[in-house]
């Protein structure tokens, strides 16, 4: 796209730690490759489930005795591989989903490892690596299906943008000032180059107006934001409350401006789909459970500030207040685990737009909402 260019990780390593990517602490021995501070491990067959073997090894012992007859197949828990993104969030609600204990509870043993982008999630799915991902936007998905991938989105996740635009320069006070200005994204169809879009849009702003730079992580957007090497960028609402200690001001919310937009959803293999069904609706049973949690139970903030601690550190607690203050204050989990018809047509409209996409697909050629049924049962009946 006209506009577009790069700015390299050199760049990125002169910008100042800003605490909204500091922390990130791995679920399982994750390693930090990255400049942009998401921590990531290599997807493949060998580095991702080196474990595989051994849960091979571990789940070969009971079905031994289960052949002399002293267990069952239902004693047995199911075995599912899930990738999820690195970003804070998705750490924190590991943290708060293995704190609940949902997962024993639905009888999952569940091998989660997270990276730092989608393509490597869509990597681990098509390959079989990894059964399922919970948490992500999944735009590119739906190409990806265009071309041939064996995949579905399962579930709803995140409905509401959890963002902000950003902006250090005083003399930009509203979206209509960012024409002739730089705005920091990831790349061009990625998650927040789309948001950017659908809000330009929204303004009346032809795209071509505003030169993207091409970043990457909503953290490392929010640095350059923070350094000044960009007019404005999205980035996540768990500083919204600390625009004043940054030197940054918020122009826009994403939540409520692009309602409509469908944040995250959860994607599976088809082979996991049609292998591992069972497994994977009690994965989205416990992941919808703890949905409930969040935003219904009385005690749900003080399970997600110890789940924050443990996943991030102690610092910056106001950052996770203001992350689970939003999720109840907006709702804006999908309780009934659904995506909707409406919302993937506004995710190819966007895709055929910006030419990511070449044509429109049936509903049924991406969503397949009968696992999500299934756990919703799940959840019903626990």
């Amino acid at each position: 796209m006209a506009g577009e260019f790069d700015l390299g990780s050199d760049h990125l390593r002169s910008l100042p730690m800003a605490r909204v990517e500091r922390g990130h602490r791995p679920i399982a021995n994750l390693k930090r490759e990255s400049t942009m501070n998401v921590f990531t491990r290599k997807v493949t067959r060998r580095s991702v489930f080196a474990g595989g073997a051994a849960l091979a090894v571990g789940a070969a012992a009971p079905r031994l005795v289960m052949a002399a007859g002293s267990a069952s197949l239902a004693d047995l828990p199911y075995e599912v591989n899930i990738v999820n993104t690195g970003s804070n969030a998705t750490l924190v609600l590991q943290a708060l989903l293995d704190q609940l204990g949902y997962l024993k509870e639905f009888n999952v043993n569940a091998n989660t490892v997270n990276v730092g982008d989608g393509t490597k999630l869509m990597g681990s799915l098509i390959s079989s690596q990894a059964d399922i991902c919970l948490l992500s936007g999944f735009s590119q998905v739906l190409p990806a299906i265009e071309r041939g991938a064996k995949l579905k989105l399962v579930a709803g996740a995140n409905r509401l943008i959890a963002q902000a635009l950003y902006t250090s320069n005083p003399d930009i006070k509203t979206v209509e000032d960012l024409r002739g200005k730089t705005v920091g994204t990831g790349a061009i169809g990625a998650l927040l180059h789309q948001m950017m879009i659908a809000l330009l849009r929204k303004h009346g702003i032809d795209p071509s107006e505003v030169q993207f730079v091409n970043i990457g992580s909503s953290g490392a957007v929010f640095k350059a934001v923070v350094a000044g090497k960009v007019d404005a960028g999205p980035a996540m609402v768990d500083v919204y409350d600390q625009q004043a200690d940054y030197g940054v001001h918020a122009i826009a919310d994403f939540w409520s401006e692009l309602s409509e937009y469908p944040y995250q959803g959860s994607y599976a293999g088809q082979k996991a789909i049609d292998e591992k069904g069972d497994g994977l609706a009690r994965v989205l049973a416990a992941y919808g459970k703890m949905y409930r949690f969040m935003m219904e139970d009385p005690s749900a903030e003080d399970a997600f500030m110890t789940a924050y601690k443990t996943a991030i550190g102690a610092a910056d607690e106001s950052q996770g207040r203001m992350m689970i203050k939003f999720t109840r204050d907006t709702q804006s989990y999908a309780a009934d685990l659904m995506i909707t018809k409406e919302q993937i047509d506004y995710m190819q409209d966007l895709n055929l737009e910006l030419e990511v996409q070449k044509q429109r697909l049936s509903f049924d050629q991406i969503v397949d909402l009968s696992l999500a049924k299934k756990a919703v049962a799940l959840i019903e009946a626990a």
